[in-house]
């Protein structure tokens, strides 16, 4: 059981007369990836500020890296790193200059900056840009250069809001693998996303959080069990072999146009042999056989229902802290 690098107890946060979280509770074990998601405005930025320091708390309590946030806000800083939502990295300056910038602010060393620097800049594959202005940099450059720049003060937690907003397919693939890469190191990360493929792909957790309040937490596959829908789907080319599939299994939806037979499942071993044995004792073969389970979307849908999210303007202006 590895220590928690995150807790959070009652957070609480208005704007105004506007309540943003209503109680938010959190354990992040260390060297995990947690993904918050949730609808536009639903708070998800205002945790990510609560926990590194940029705003505080009207309520609750936390530990970040083990310290107080209240009381321990700089060793908190010390122990993280944060890329928000929009890019922290200067266009006039070359990428490498961007990250000798944030070794000085880190009180690196000329000689330490410059080493740290450098494997940073080759471990995101930005070595033949280093010396070109940022300003010059594709969308995914210049994320893998803030990730970069978050680096090299060596935290040992991050929080990523929304790091792959307005990437490509290849690019935000790219930062998947670097978000890997850090967890396998021992890093643990915080991760806001809108895309629930994302979640799905890096996220050991997963919380959702609606009406200030978190709705439902826990693996990806816990909670795709929790949203009804799951079937397996029988096909047939025979009509009369989907007749008798039909009479074997009276809970199934039948189509007699399309021969096919929809069965409620959870997906799990033991449900889809269920369905197996029945068609081997009936001397049944379907010609298809498919599982079809919830995934996040639907989860997403169902814990949040319709558009409930509160205006985007109850969130203070996006800031990125190093």
């Amino acid at each position: 059981m590895t220590n928690p690098a995150i807790t959070a107890q009652a957070l609480r946060k208005s704007y105004g007369d506007k309540v943003v979280l209503d109680g938010i509770d959190l354990t992040i074990p260390e060297g995990t990836v947690f993904a918050l998601l949730g609808p536009n405005g639903a708070g998800k930025t205002t945790v990510v500020k609560i926990l590194s320091t940029l705003i505080t708390a009207d309520g609750g309590e936390a530990r970040v890296g083990g310290h107080d946030l209240a009381a321990q806000a700089q060793s908190v800083r010390a122990a993280i790193g944060v890329t928000g939502q929009f890019s922290a990295v200067d266009g006039l300056i070359t990428g490498e200059e961007n990250m000798l910038l944030m070794a000085d602010l880190n009180h690196l060393s000329k000689a330490e900056g410059q080493r740290v620097a450098a494997e940073l800049l080759e471990r995101f594959d930005l070595v033949e840009a280093a010396k070109k202005p940022a300003s010059t940099y594709s969308g995914g450059m210049k994320r893998r250069l803030d990730i970069a720049m978050t680096l090299v003060g060596g935290p040992r937690i991050i929080f990523l809001d929304e790091p792959t907003t307005g990437l490509d397919p290849r690019s935000r693939h790219n930062m998947w693998r670097i978000i890997r890469e850090l967890v396998t190191g021992g890093t643990t990360v915080f991760l806001t996303t809108q895309y629930l493929e994302e979640a799905d792909e890096l996220a050991d957790r997963i919380a959702v959080l609606n009406g200030g309040r978190i709705v439902a937490e826990g693996s990806a596959d816990e909670l795709k069990r929790l949203v009804p829908g799951g079937h397996v789907r029988l096909r047939f080319t025979d009509p009369a072999a989907h007749r008798t599939a039909a009479t074997a299994l009276p809970d199934a939806a039948r189509d007699d146009e399309a021969l096919t037979l929809q069965i409620p499942n959870d997906g799990t071993q033991r449900e889809l042999r269920a369905v197996l044995d029945h068609l081997d004792t009936a001397g049944i073969e379907a010609d298809e056989l498919t599982v079809h389970t919830p995934d996040l979307d639907d989860v997403f849908f169902a814990l949040t229902g319709p558009d409930t999210s509160v205006p985007a303007q109850t969130e203070q202006p996006k800031e990125t802290v190093r």
